[in-house]
């Protein structure tokens, strides 16, 4: 990895801490800026979060594709302090299957194949041109110098930590986003996307590999969200990066 104080290995993310949380930030290295719903969850995530994890020997870290500086000017601009990190040039994005590239890897997401997911109908998460970026967070655990792979989650598994849209979740009017029904009960700008990352202010390729796929999934993939499954192999053995 690559942070704004160089290079780092997996074991550095933690920052001395025993466990890791990385949320998984669509940032493909040929954008302009990093993908709309991700920055509006980034916005969510305040000092003091930041804080009682620390006190829980917990470490809560970005990590994308896209070069460091890159990443650094996106940061600063939204005025965000939590660690970022580019996994630019290495494997982590495929081994954990949120970058979809065929030449690198075998096409899988949220624990599903390419043809288990045409089967289900959610066949759309490896339409486009690849390498596809995808959205999620994984969880690890440090033994000494051991790292290990606990858990990972994605796409709409990720809103399982909260923000605003749990707390709209309990009011009338919901998310207010266009799929929701009855249409046109709600006013006003849909999606806390959208309040914050309209499209005039999207990086050039963010609409269709990224922003795009967001909102084909729809409620989709709330079904199709599978806890607790650990990749094969990956509980039994440390991870180094």
């Amino acid at each position: 990895f690559e942070g704004p104080d160089g290079k780092a290995s997996l074991l550095d993310l933690f920052e001395g801490r025993h466990q890791l949380i990385v949320g998984h930030f669509m940032f493909d290295p040929g954008w302009e800026e990093g993908c709309p719903s991700c920055s509006a969850g980034a916005d969510e995530i305040p000092e003091g979060l930041l804080e009682h994890l620390h006190s829980r020997e917990t470490t809560l870290v970005q990590v994308s594709r896209a070069p460091i500086d890159r990443i650094e000017h996106h940061k600063a601009s939204k005025g965000w302090t939590f660690p970022w990190y580019s996994s630019h040039g290495n494997d982590f994005n495929y081994d954990l299957h949120v970058t979809i590239d065929e030449s690198v890897a075998p096409a899988v997401y949220n624990y599903r194949t390419r043809a288990e997911h045409e089967r289900a109908g959610t066949g759309y998460y490896f339409d486009g041109e690849q390498p596809l970026e995808q959205p999620g967070s994984s969880y690890f655990l440090r033994d000494g110098d051991s790292v290990f792979h606990t858990y990972s989650t994605f796409g709409r598994g990720a809103e399982m930590t909260g923000g605003s849209y749990y707390f709209l979740d309990l009011t009338a009017l919901g998310r207010q986003e266009d799929r929701e029904e009855p249409k046109g009960r709600a006013r006003g700008t849909r999606g806390a996307r959208e309040a914050r990352y309209p499209t005039s202010r999207r990086g050039p390729r963010a609409p269709s590999a990224a922003a795009g796929n967001l909102e084909r999934r729809g409620m989709i993939e709330a079904r199709d969200k599978r806890k607790g499954a650990v990749w094969p192999g990956t509980s039994q053995k440390s991870l180094h990066f």
